[in-house]
């Protein structure tokens, strides 16, 4: 029987392994971790009863891609549930935008500034379907639809405070820009809108759902598919090096670009091992949980019913904040996402204590605490908030990558997403999972269409790796 290997337990990896094993092919997973799942682990961090979510915390690509729809996720006990609204951004005074599944209800409420979201986004949001199908594999493919394609890439390949100005009001404005700061990169650069565009759209055609019971619900999901097609799981083992794994006929490595290249060693060839160790990797993430008595108390109505909250002032205010990040400066009041999961999830939370998940974009191995800048940015457009935290659970950067070696230096989506990374993840070559050492193949969130898309980079690189049998 042909057998292959998959190094990591993240979305990506587990992904793999269990389309590598539908194929008909014996699988073993290898984790270095005591626990499987990656980026979708839950956890009670703070109090007894309430669940956070340890990274990854909203999906709104998850739902639309052919993995879950090839293995029928909600068929294997996953359940998705979606807040009010789908994410908020206050400003000063108890000013700001909100954003909801409909693209007109929005935009209504945008006034002058509705015009420019309905004409952005109504049509992408029409086919968004097909849009989708082109974006979640890597950019350097034969389009099925090249004209949806074409009007997504050039709104996505603006700089995302030039695309901003067409919406022509500060609440629609910093509406959308919020969106484009996850991107983690300077706004005035080319193609900063793209992540933007890509997750407002989807927000409008599939909303930002939650996981009901954490995130970790996607990872149990999977691992119920992959126990139905016979693959193993082995913790608490960090492989060093393709050496120590008896020479299967496939190896998927969920892991950053520079761990492939170690466990490859020599047998990689010098061109990719080079491009590999010169991945460059983002800026970080220093995450606070909070456990929250009565919620957060906004200024802004609408960011009481939205399931994410940007936290950033207006646009320049963001891509002032964004650039100090990118050239390794801590700003003094940094971009801040809230995510307030239990809106939609009434199980992670214990009578009226909430759990609330934030971190605000730090410079890449930040070495000091944020927790201070984060709490007060909040309280900044939620005043009374210090007064109803409860308990808190800090994770730094440095502690991030100890928690999952993939988030180099706190990078929790796995590369920097300037312009060429986003058409060349992880480097230029006609398959961008292939390692150069045969049967070995790259499948994290480095390769393409990137993080955030649970499952698709695995799901793409085992396509890849089959059709090479």
């Amino acid at each position: 029987m042909t057998t292959a290997i998959v190094v990591g337990s993240g979305p990506n990896g587990l992904a793999a392994a269990l389309t590598l094993a539908a194929a008909g092919l014996q699988v073993r997973v290898i984790e270095a971790a005591d626990v499987l799942g990656g980026g979708i682990r839950s956890s009670e961090l703070t109090l007894p009863g309430l669940v956070h979510d340890e990274c990854s915390g909203m999906h709104p690509l998850a739902p639309c891609s052919a993995f879950a729809e090839r293995f029928d996720l909600a068929g294997a006990g996953l359940t998705w549930r979606w807040a009010p609204a789908e994410f908020a951004h206050p400003l000063d005074d108890g000013r700001g935008a909100v954003a909801v599944r409909s693209v007109a209800e929005t935009a209504a409420g945008l006034g002058k500034g509705g015009p420019g979201w309905q004409h952005t986004f109504g049509p992408l949001t029409e086919r968004f379907g097909t849009i989708s199908q082109e974006f979640l594999q890597p950019v350097l493919h034969i389009p099925r639809h090249p004209l949806h394609l074409a009007r997504f890439g050039a709104y996505a390949g603006l700089p995302a405070t030039l695309l901003a100005r067409r919406l022509r009001t500060p609440e629609a404005q910093a509406l959308f820009t919020g969106v484009a700061v996850h991107s983690f990169r300077p706004l005035d650069t080319l193609a900063s809108s793209a992540i933007g565009v890509a997750l407002t759209t989807a927000a409008h055609a599939f909303g930002w759902p939650v996981a009901e019971g954490g995130s970790a619900a996607i990872r149990d999901a999977i691992l119920a598919r992959a126990a139905e097609h016979g693959v193993q799981f082995e913790t608490g083992r960090r492989v060093a090096s393709l050496d120590e794994l008896g020479g299967p006929d496939l190896v998927m490595l969920d892991t950053s670009p520079a761990a492939a290249a170690r466990i490859a060693g020599d047998r990689m060839p010098r061109h990719v091992r080079r491009a590999y160790l010169r991945y460059r990797h983002g800026p970080g993430a220093f995450k606070v949980d909070f456990a929250v008595e009565g919620g957060v108390p906004w200024a802004h109505e609408g960011s009481r019913s939205a399931g994410t909250v940007h936290l950033g002032g207006g646009v320049k205010e963001m891509a002032a904040a964004e650039k100090d990040v990118a050239a390794g400066r801590m700003p003094a009041r940094p971009f801040v996402l809230v995510g307030q999961q239990y809106l939609a999830d009434k199980t992670r939370s214990a009578d009226d204590v909430h759990p609330l998940y934030a971190y605000a974009h730090v410079p890449a191995g930040f070495t000091g605490d944020a927790t201070e800048a984060i709490t007060a940015r909040i309280e900044q457009f939620a005043p009374g908030f210090r007064d109803r935290i409860r308990a808190t659970y800090v994770r730094s950067t440095t502690q991030m990558s100890r928690h999952n070696a993939n988030y180099v230096a706190g990078d929790i989506v796995t590369g920097a997403n300037d312009a060429w990374q986003l058409v060349f993840r992880p480097r230029p070559a006609p398959d961008p999972y292939a390692t150069g050492v045969p049967g070995v193949y790259l499948c994290s969130a480095a390769t393409p269409p990137g993080a955030g898309a649970h499952g698709m980079c695995g799901y793409n690189a085992a396509q890849r790796a089959l059709a090479r049998l």
